[in-house]
């Protein structure tokens, strides 16, 4: 098993890249994956599940009782090997794997970097299987100290004699042995052909001392994080038994009077944005002289954080609201669905707001990630909703970052980049206004939509992107960078001869 995740953190090592989004993360990530599915598939043998000795050690942290999954019969907690444990992981596999895949097909650096932070979530996930609220965070917690608690345990597997040691050196014997041949044969081959030379160029690392050192870097960074996964596989924690005390309910009027006069103050606001909605221009710029795009800057941000702070609102009082009687549980039902559903609206008044800046403004991509929070924001209420009417929200912690995911690889999918520059290009041809400064700072995603642009305007948004538009090698493939260079080959970028300022 340390063979495995040793030549796991080598390969990974070699084909991820540091500096941008590339085929060498979801090719790492796949390795990953299929080094900790080995581990997974040893620990039912004696010596593997022997290994660990310390797997209690690994949930001493934790405020509750916990069960290892390293004893002599090799058997782990009931839900991580039962088939609602085991479909759970799964998920969590394939949306880390569908995050990192983000690199190959998006050049956009901050959307692979949202994308590579819900990776590392998701991923602690699998590895873990929590499924409670305080499982899921603790599991996110103790991710990250898993490869320092790992390390007394692979020294031990290291030294131990016996079939896994004597595997481990024939598996490094033969890794040595392919190293040698495919060095003596590529170099041969290479200097027969230049173009298979330049291929073999690409796929190799950088040879030197920095090259070197970064990849150093990288085996230490990669083989560690494998490592402390391998660990947690092994001896999983019950993480799912950490559960919050039971709340004291609090008197009927107590949660009741306050819940009901908010449902009263959001109800006067939502009959307020329905006129907004369906009344027009002629409202709006009736109130206190207001252009369309200055009640829109004037509101978004504070309807977002009200979005925000009704869901905690309503966890809180589903927490301490009472449901022994049934006339209490049709008063949860009726003032949380009331001001679940008075949320819906204002969601979709922030949503319109925001249109109604961008349209005024021009797109961002700060303003396209706080729509789609937004967004997300409103799935979450219909959930809530749901989970309210049930009275039932065990499966709620799970759904909340299963829709985080969904809404990340959505926005994944709409190519971010290349949306608001098609938005912009739509505006200019509609306004004659355009930034073409910010426009020009976009990812290669933007090619495609910036070469919609006239002279020259064309040229002096692709001026920039072109001359940083860098050339990519076997691991650092990137369909959308590919996609911009074809694009910009079939039509050269001129010297612009006018000031390529704001138009």
């Amino acid at each position: 098993m340390l063979g495995a995740v040793a030549g796991a953190a080598v390969v990974a090592a070699t084909v991820v890249p540091l500096d941008r989004p590339g085929l060498g993360w979801p090719l790492a990530t796949l390795v990953a994956t299929a080094a900790l599915v080995t581990a997974a598939r040893a620990k039912s043998t004696p010596a593997a599940t022997a290994a660990p000795a310390a797997p209690a050690d690994a949930t001493a942290t934790a405020p509750a009782p916990a069960e290892s999954g390293g004893d002599a019969a090799g058997v782990a907690r009931p839900d991580a090997t039962g088939a609602p444990g085991r479909a759970a992981r799964l998920a969590w596999t394939a949306a880390t794997i569908a995050l990192v895949s983000v690199g190959y097909v998006r050049a956009a650096g901050w959307l692979f970097a949202l994308c590579l932070l819900a990776a590392v979530v998701t991923g602690a996930l699998a590895v873990v299987g929590a499924r409670t609220p305080l499982g899921m965070l603790a599991a996110v917690a103790l991710t990250p100290a898993a490869p320092f608690r790992a390390l007394p345990w692979a020294v031990r597997g290291a030294r131990r004699v016996g079939p896994a040691a004597s595997t481990l050196r024939r598996a490094l014997a033969t890794g040595a042995a392919s190293v040698g041949l495919l060095l003596v044969f590529g170099l041969l081959l290479a200097s027969a052909d230049a173009v298979f030379a330049d291929l073999l160029t690409g796929a190799l690392p950088e040879v030197g001392v920095g090259g070197a050192v970064g990849w150093l870097f990288r085996v230490a960074l990669v083989g560690g994080g494998l490592l402390g996964a391998a660990y947690l596989v092994i001896a999983p924690a019950d993480l799912d038994r950490l559960r919050v005390a039971p709340a004291r309910s609090v008197r009927r009027l107590e949660w009741a009077v306050p819940l009901a006069l908010l449902d009263a103050l959001f109800a006067a606001f939502v009959l307020v944005q329905l006129a907004v909605l369906f009344g027009g221009s002629a409202h709006v710029l009736r109130t206190a002289g207001l252009s369309y795009a200055q009640y829109a800057r004037g509101g978004f941000w504070q309807l977002l954080a009200v979005s925000a702070l009704t869901l905690l609102v309503i966890a809180g009082a589903a927490r301490w609201a009472p449901r022994t009687t049934r006339a209490d549980r049709v008063l949860v039902r009726v003032l949380l669905g009331t001001l679940t559903a008075l949320s819906l609206v204002v969601v979709a008044s922030a949503l319109y707001r925001m249109q109604v800046y961008a349209d005024a403004y021009g797109a961002t991509r700060l303003r396209l990630v706080v729509a789609a929070v937004e967004l997300w924001l409103g799935a979450l209420f219909v959930l809530v909703g749901v989970a309210v009417l049930l009275l039932r929200a065990g499966r709620l912690p799970v759904l909340v970052v299963g829709t985080a995911v969904l809404a990340l690889l959505g926005l994944a999918a709409v190519n971010p980049d290349r949306l608001i520059a098609e938005r912009n290009v739509d505006r200019h041809r509609q306004t004659g206004r355009i930034d073409v400064s910010y426009l020009s700072g976009l990812s290669a995603d933007a090619v495609p939509a910036l070469t919609r642009l006239p002279e020259p305007l064309r040229s002096c948004a692709l001026r920039d992107l072109a001359g940083t538009l860098p050339a990519d090698g076997a691991w650092t493939a990137n369909l959308g960078r590919a996609t911009a260079r074809d694009l910009l080959a079939a039509g050269p970028i001129g010297a612009p001869a006018v000031d390529c300022g704001n138009r």
